[in-house]
């Protein structure tokens, strides 16, 4: 599913997500570094719709690979570093 065309943008969106303070504009209701990333700021940086980028996070949290947090009504979003791990794991041993 990262390899599909749009997953261009699901493996922008986990690369920018190792160090949001560099790659995404400051949100005014959470901090970017301890709370995550919202879809309305992913969709910002990336010249997408909202709900575009909210379904591409949607579907990178399914999948394992971020971590989705309600606060302040709204979803935030974080690289889950152990399970993107285990899944480089098994890609290295030809899964």
């Amino acid at each position: 599913m990262l390899k599909l065309p749009v997953g261009g943008t699901r493996l922008d969106i986990l690369e920018r997500l190792k160090d949001p303070v560099a790659h995404f504009p400051p949100q005014s209701c959470a901090d970017l570094a301890t709370e995550g990333v919202s879809p309305a700021t992913v969709a910002v940086a990336l010249g997408l719709s909202v709900p575009v980028a909210s379904a591409h996070l949607e579907l990178l949290a399914r999948m394992g690979l971020l971590r989705a947090e309600r606060a302040a009504g709204c979803t935030f979003y974080r690289r889950d570093e152990y399970r993107i791990a285990e899944v480089k794991q098994l890609f290295e041993k030809g899964w």
